[in-house]
């Protein structure tokens, strides 16, 4: 017998795991904004509170059971709002690297730079990975339900058992 892996129980994983990367990106950001005294550069440290406040909202939005509520597509719309974040959050960093944004030019790729770049990804990557397992759940019930993952049957050998 093969287990079976639910492709909306995926879907769940996928959803709460961005919406976890996506608070990282505003808490990286916060912390900056504090830490290393973002909050003195013009535009760019209201743009790091601003990152944070939106990745705070949306994450609690994504971890809420706002679809029992109000219907998927509001899920739909939090989950766009995460990759946008995280999207225009590192759209933002490679051009601040690259010839600067709003008069501010980031130089080098210490910790903190590395660590919003992984965590941008992880937000666009998990939070799509949600949607098209969702939609991949709605348009296809019976896969949803009984999606099986083969087995390899020399890592799991059926063993007949006497007594």
């Amino acid at each position: 017998m093969r287990p079976t892996f639910p492709i909306g129980a995926a879907a769940t994983a996928a959803r709460y795991a961005g919406a976890l990367a996506l608070l990282a990106v505003g808490v990286d950001h916060i912390e900056q904004y504090y830490v290393d005294y973002y909050r003195a550069v013009p535009t760019i440290g209201t743009l790091f509170a601003l990152n944070f406040v939106s990745a705070l909202v949306i994450s609690i939005g994504l971890v809420l059971p706002i679809g029992r509520i109000a219907g998927g597509r509001v899920l739909t719309l939090l989950a766009i709002s995460g990759i946008g974040i995280g999207a225009a959050t590192l759209a933002g960093l490679l051009i601040s690297e690259n010839g600067g944004l709003f008069g501010f030019m980031e130089v080098g790729y210490r910790g903190a730079i590395v660590l919003s770049i992984a965590l941008d990804v992880a937000t666009v990557v998990l939070l799509g990975a949600f949607l098209v397992l969702r939609a991949l759940a709605r348009q296809q019930p019976s896969l949803a339900a009984t999606a099986a993952l083969p087995t390899p049957t020399h890592f799991f050998p059926h063993k007949e058992t006497s007594r």
